[in-house]
């Protein structure tokens, strides 16, 4: 996607070592040689790999991913026990894109673009504090990172168990949502809603 913190370097680094530069048709971001959109494939025959292109906006409109077997380059669409915030997307399309992303198999990577992972799974863990799987994932991320280890990648099975915006379809995060809103909340999509705007305001 156009923000800074991920294309700000893609000029210099095409002109240095002259490659090409693959990136969102419906953006603008100048340094793009190949524009690609949802249901494109972009192959590296020296790397003997192909990722198909997925249309995942919500972060921002034209925000895309790419995927292949066992790996997914999300970008800023899902972090591992979270999701970008919706700057230009709305929360239909960002749930979409998420569920989208979860139905992928079990074992796909995930390679989100930012190490928040130790954050995220604060507000993960104030969300569903009776999560076990989430509970022993807190103390690992924890192990890694006092190593100066990475927490990523992370993997789709995982996600679905410890990312509260690929559960907003269960009992325990509308629970969760409803007692933070004062209000009942049923419905995923209201769910999910409100669970970004809890996330936004955040500082546990």
């Amino acid at each position: 996607h156009h923000h800074y913190d991920h294309v700000g370097g893609a000029a210099a680094l095409a002109e240095r070592y002259d490659i090409p530069v693959y990136g969102p048709g419906d953006e603008n971001i100048s340094a793009v040689t190949h524009p690609v959109s949802g249901g494109d494939t972009v192959s590296f025959p020296q790397l003997d790999l192909e990722f198909s292109v997925l249309a995942v906006p919500g972060h921002t409109r034209g925000h895309i991913a790419y995927y292949t077997d066992g790996m997914l380059f999300c970008g800023d669409t899902m972090f591992s026990a979270g999701c970008g915030r919706l700057f230009e997307g709305t929360p239909a399309q960002m749930l979409t894109s998420l569920t989208h992303l979860a139905s992928l198999p079990d074992d796909t990577a995930v390679y989100c673009a930012h190490e928040y992972t130790e954050a995220n799974m604060r507000f993960a863990a104030t969300v569903e504090p009776a999560n076990a799987e989430l509970k022993q994932h807190i103390n690992k991320i924890r192990e890694l990172r006092q190593s100066g280890l990475p927490s990523l990648p992370s993997r789709i099975a995982l996600e679905r168990q410890i990312n509260p915006f690929l559960r907003s379809d269960r009992t325990s995060v509308q629970h969760a949502v409803s007692a933070h809103t004062g209000h009942s909340i049923t419905d995923p999509l209201a769910t999910f809603t409100e669970l970004r705007r809890w996330k936004d305001s955040f500082r546990g």
